[in-house]
């Protein structure tokens, strides 16, 4: 393994997902979300759905893994690439800062622009609201996107990122909890739930620890013991406190308005596109600090399971 978790690092930072070679093939993530629907309409059907849920989460992982694998013993040139297409750093912060460069025009843009990392409803955002959809996002991505995909690429080499990632694509394909999914997507919700654990709160140390924040640690595990995800709220609830800014609170998902407690409530709720490049400051911040992680295990070499 060595250096390939910086360098990989460093090669997302640098170019993050050219368009120019991904409108000529298709994303490693849309051919893990082939796999996933195509499971999705072959097993998700007549009985016994949770346990067709969990066969098809195990040929997911068999399959990620050994895809992996095979990668890993091309040589390090190509595990190299396929770990640095597998980051969404540079991704990440390019599409919070289209939030702030549109908030920034009109609210409308900003709408526009948020309205492409958020599932929530967009329409009738408020410039504050569009500000903390952006601000979420960029915390909860940081984690599931970033930190995530390093931590198990560090501890089990490129078949444990491939892993977590097919993992973390099933369960934004069919981890929800709607009358199709809700049996059929058990494990891969829960799956992906284990896999972020750890992740999830050493994306919130980070952030705390680079903010000056590590004081308020007890806060930030009271608000992310609240949040309806057993991980996303940690990323937020350090984000919120680092940028004194109020999170979360009311939205509306197809039409429907659910009343989510605010993350930080006591923290400025007239926020905007200033607050959103803070954000992108400390997405930078830890992910220099990543790095310095990184390098600093490379001396270890190979860690259990890598290979």
């Amino acid at each position: 393994m060595t250096l390939i978790p910086a360098a990989a690092l460093l090669l997302d930072a640098a170019l993050g997902e050219p368009r120019w070679l991904w409108h000529r093939l298709p994303h490693p993530a849309v051919l893990m979300g082939r796999c996933v629907g195509a499971l999705d309409a072959t097993l998700n059907q007549g009985r016994a759905r949770r346990l067709r849920g969990v066969g098809a989460v195990v040929l997911l992982v068999v399959g990620a893994a050994t895809v992996g694998w095979v990668l890993q013993q091309a040589g390090w040139l190509i595990e190299w690439l396929a770990a640095a297409i597998l980051m969404a750093q540079r991704s990440l912060v390019d599409h919070v800062s289209a939030v702030a460069r549109g908030l920034r025009r009109s609210p409308a843009e900003g709408r526009n622009a948020v309205a492409m990392i958020v599932s929530r409803d967009t329409a009738g955002m408020s410039a504050p609201q569009v500000a903390r959809s952006a601000i979420e996002s960029a915390s909860e991505n940081l984690s599931d996107g970033v930190v995530a995909p390093l931590f198990w690429l560090i501890l089990c080499g490129l078949p444990g990122l491939m892993v977590y990632k097919m993992v973390n694509t099933a369960d934004s394909m069919i981890g929800y909890r709607t009358p199709r999914h809700e049996a059929f997507g058990w494990a891969a919700a829960r799956l992906d739930d284990v896999l972020n654990l750890a992740p999830a709160r050493l994306t919130a140390l980070l952030i705390a620890a680079l903010t000056g924040g590590l004081s308020r640690w007890p806060e930030i595990a009271a608000d992310a013991r609240r949040h309806r995800s057993p991980n996303a709220g940690w990323p937020e609830a350090a984000m919120a406190r680092a940028l004194d800014v109020a999170l979360a609170g009311p939205r509306s998902y197809d039409g429907q308005m659910r009343d989510f407690p605010f993350v930080h409530p006591t923290g400025r709720h007239g926020i905007g596109a200033a607050e959103i490049d803070g954000a992108v400051a400390i997405l930078w911040r830890v992910w220099a600090a990543l790095l310095a992680i990184a390098l600093a295990v490379a001396p270890l070499g190979a860690l259990p399971f890598t290979g």
